[in-house]
């Protein structure tokens, strides 16, 4: 037969759900400090080592997109708007050993990216 439950037994309300709740708060806690810590939105002359200590390794800017096409030119157009995310990652083909780059950013600085 099925179990009974004592009347004295303290029932579980809501246990699921006070951790999915706790966890809610946690993520939103992280997100609202993120969110804080970051500089200023929409100017993209700003000092970057001002916030977060963030020098840009690359100084050349990259080639214009208009000089490629298809998905090559995208991949320019990218560099272009956001070359801050991309001076801060590593380059998988080594480029850094033989060509003297620094940062993914580099190989748009010249016609590296499109090959």
């Amino acid at each position: 037969m099925g179990k009974k439950k004592k009347e004295n037994e303290p029932r579980n309300k809501g246990g699921k759900a006070s951790f999915v709740i706790a966890g809610l708060l946690l993520a939103g806690l992280l997100a609202w400090g993120w969110i804080g810590s970051r500089g200023p939105a929409g100017d993209p002359n700003r000092d970057l080592a001002a916030f977060g200590g963030y020098v840009r390794r690359e100084t050349r800017k990259p080639l214009s997109p208009a000089l490629f096409v298809g998905q090559t030119a995208r991949a320019y157009q990218v560099a272009w708007e956001i070359p801050e995310i991309l001076d801060q990652l590593y380059c998988y083909c080594e480029c850094d050993k033989h060509m003297g780059h620094v940062s993914l950013l580099s190989c748009f600085t010249d016609n590296h990216g499109a090959t």
